[in-house]
């Protein structure tokens, strides 16, 4: 799990996650660029989060700097990198972490706020790991972490624009898996599960942040990520990672039926429960297994 003298941008760091990702691995040795724009939970707002995440690096005796522009602009996506490059020279690790809700039925959600939360959490992710790409391509050397969740994987009702950005991080790190192999730049998923601002904003949430509950919080995810920051880090997996339990989702497929190429619409239809008969679904990483 060794990250020791690697220069590492941990975004949407200021708090929860991100927070203990980069005091995790800022204490086994990484450099820290703490991004935080220091918005509120549905992305309005600035503070100095990104400041106090750097003080408690520091005062530990790491190293770290702060950086607080938006990942969902390219200017800032681009300044983020920059930040690493001028200060340290280089960026061998990116965590892609900052997000925003905008939580309402499809039917209720404006088309902004729709392209709100993609923008950041999909957008934002792309754009980030767009300008730090070339950089770890190029020195054969990088690790990627994209954030997804249950919420996109599996599904999750009201949240159809954060389950959608969270299922496109698997899209997008299922592609550079295999773009980056052959340069030791290895992209992975973290699906966590943990108290935070943003799950205790969730409709019918029960989390009380004052009172948190000691098997819930996000310290407990952090190992997972400290793994896939790694050397030994593997490459196109969904790691899942919440209340001390970890565990990893996997693309799956039965075999198929073959009707040949001079099938009617009736012999599919005639067939279909067969199409979707899971009976001998395998793990599938090909069009056809």
């Amino acid at each position: 799990m060794s990250v020791d003298g690697k220069i590492a941008i941990i975004t949407g760091a200021g708090g929860g996650l991100g927070r203990e990702h980069a005091l995790l691995l800022a204490q086994h040795g990484a450099k820290i660029i703490v991004n935080d724009l220091g918005g509120s939970v549905d992305g309005a707002g600035k503070s100095d989060a990104a400041d106090a995440v750097v003080e408690e690096i520091r005062a530990a005796g790491g190293e770290a700097v702060a950086n607080k522009d938006s990942v969902s602009d390219k200017a800032g996506a681009k300044r983020i990198v920059e930040t690493a490059i001028n200060e340290y020279g280089s960026v061998d690790i990116v965590i892609n972490n900052a997000g925003i809700l905008r939580d309402k039925s499809f039917k209720n959600m404006t088309l902004e706020e729709w392209d709100m939360v993609i923008n950041v959490h999909l957008n934002g992710s792309a754009y980030v790991t767009w300008h730090a790409w070339p950089i770890m391509y190029a020195k054969n050397y990088g690790r990627v972490v994209f954030t997804s969740s249950v919420s996109g994987i599996l599904g999750s009702f009201g949240q159809a624009n954060y389950g959608a950005a969270k299922m496109g991080m698997v899209g997008l790190m299922n592609n550079l898996s295999r773009e980056g192999a052959s340069h030791n730049v290895h992209t992975n998923c973290l699906s966590p599960g943990a108290a935070t601002r943003m799950t205790a904003g969730i409709p019918g949430s029960e989390i009380d942040l004052d009172k948190p509950d000691p098997g819930n919080v996000p310290a407990l995810v952090s190992p997972a990520v400290l793994y896939m920051a790694g050397e030994d880090a593997p490459n196109g997996r969904i790691i899942q990672a919440a209340s001390g339990r970890f565990a990893s989702d996997m693309v799956y497929a039965n075999s198929g039926i073959n009707l040949g190429t001079a099938l009617s619409a009736e012999d599919f239809l005639d067939a279909a429960e067969d199409a979707l008969d899971m009976t001998d679904a395998a793990p599938k990483t090909t069009f056809w297994r």
